[in-house]
């Protein structure tokens, strides 16, 4: 075992050299990680990034397209023949169709690869023709990526973690109705363990429905084949130490290990550990609108994110020996096209001081960090109303629910976050003297001219920060 395990990792290292010895003298390689927690807009960022970097006019913001080096865009196969393809062409069709409707969420890794023709600046200029840069984009679930939290955690404080976390939680009622009447040290019994593990996976259904963020297992959520497998079928329990052999306890926590030793770690392996830059999207306006409580979740989802990622910069060497760290990391905001563009200031100033911690926690490792608030394809447009003698900022849009169109104000954004983050972090129920109500808004019909891509915000800024200097 130790051996076969010894061998695997020189194998991969010598892939590793090989792949960044042909990437710094031939053909550079920028692998960007799309990831974020539920409903953040994963899929509609991808296609929009991916249509407006194939049709240009709208990235002002992009500096190589600015100063026109880049000579064409186009898409190719992705190098890794065993992860599937993402679904552009599909996904930018349900944007931009005749019916507009937003695709389908994250459900699995997925790649794709755009290559770039672009001229160098500066003095290489006059020097070097145009070469190829290829951007490698992976899609993978935010619940997956909060799992490789669980990788330093034993089952006993894993189970201590999670029971105290949701015991005041009227989503866990059921789950902890049903753990509370079962002995951990009792003989193993599989239909017990499978009643366990199925009130446990609704639970996790049910928070993440109700706008909790720290649902993990992230795989409970998202089984794929794996649904119904012993490797999905445990829970947390109040144990402490170790359990009488062929107990319940000693079965669930052999399950937990192998979760994480089949599961997190060949997704850390394979796919996680390979980004070199990384975007994490957040609903910030959705958090809010469900209150103090959500909003702190979302600020330790976004701290155990971080721990994830092993930050620091790519220098050509370092790649050689260590492998490669993720040197730019942005916190993004999403759905900004929610708010009148008024409000988009604060909205970024509240996606600074909610990710702060993790920020400054990258950065110190020599990470480059930023934040911003962004619609990746805007399905509003502006406008003032007058209500009472005050004029209102709105957004006006087709609500989801009912295909009407609507003029909406969600409130006013405080100045300082603070005002949001102080309650949250204190434990409140609601916000004192606020109401924040923001509106589900569905795609807007298109007439796209040629050499536009969709209508965005700040997706042009988000790009340069991400790649930028790669171009």
């Amino acid at each position: 075992m130790v051996i076969s395990s010894l061998a695997d990792s020189l194998v991969r290292g010598v892939e590793s050299i090989g792949d960044s010895v042909s990437e710094t003298f031939f053909e550079p390689v920028i692998r960007l990680g799309v990831t974020g927690l539920a409903r953040s807009g994963k899929t509609v960022f991808i296609t929009s990034l991916v249509a407006n970097l194939l049709d240009r006019g709208r990235m002002p913001g992009l500096v190589a397209q600015q100063e026109g080096r880049i000579n064409a865009a186009y898409l190719q196969p992705q190098p890794d023949d065993t992860v599937p393809r993402f679904d552009y062409e599909n996904h930018l069709a349900a944007l931009t169709g005749a019916d507009p409707h937003w695709p389908d969420s994250t459900r699995a890794v997925s790649e794709l690869r755009l290559s770039f023709k672009a001229r160098p600046s500066g003095l290489l200029s006059g020097l070097q023709g145009p070469r190829t840069i290829h951007l490698d984009i992976v899609d993978y679930p935010g619940e997956w990526l909060l799992d490789l939290a669980l990788l330093d955690k034993s089952y006993e404080l894993w189970s201590k973690e999670t029971l105290e976390r949701i015991t005041n939680r009227t989503e866990a009622t059921g789950f902890l109705s049903l753990a509370q009447g079962i002995d951990p040290a009792e003989k193993h019994d599989e239909p017990k363990a499978q009643s366990l593990a199925k009130a446990f996976a609704a639970y996790l259904g049910a928070a993440r429905n109700a706008g909790f963020y720290d649902c993990t297992p992230g795989r409970f959520l998202l089984p794929g084949d794996l649904a119904g497998s012993p490797v999905l079928t445990f829970a947390p329990l109040p144990v402490d130490g170790h359990g009488p052999r062929r107990s319940l306890h000693r079965e669930m926590e052999r399950r937990f290990k192998a979760y994480k030793s089949q599961v997190v770690k060949p997704f850390f392996r394979d796919h996680f550990a390979r980004i070199d830059r990384q975007v994490v999207l957040v609903d910030a306006l959705g958090a809010i609108h469900n209150g103090p409580q959500a909003v702190e979740d979302m600020r330790r989802a976004m701290a155990d994110i971080l721990a994830a990622f092993r930050p620091g910069r790519n220098a050509w060497l370092s790649q050689l020996l260590l492998g490669k760290r993720v040197e730019r990391i942005l916190f993004a905001a999403t759905k900004a096209d929610h708010l009148h563009h008024t409000q988009h200031p604060r909205l970024t100033n509240f996606m600074e001081a909610l990710t702060r911690e993790a920020r400054d926690r990258a950065s110190f490792a020599g990470a480059e960090t930023a934040a911003l608030s962004l619609a990746s394809l805007r399905a509003t447009t502006e406008e003032i109303r007058d209500h009472n003698g005050t004029e209102l900022p709105c957004v006006r849009g087709t609500l989801l629910d009912s295909g009407k169109q609507a003029a909406f104000y969600p409130g006013d954004l405080p100045e300082d976050p603070s005002h949001l983050l102080g309650p949250a972090r204190n434990g409140s129920d609601s916000w004192l003297g606020e109401d924040y109500g923001f509106m589900a808004f569905a795609p807007a019909h298109l007439t796209l001219r040629p050499g536009d891509g969709p209508p965005h915000i700040r997706l042009d800024r988000a790009a340069q920060f991400l790649i930028g200097d790669r171009l």
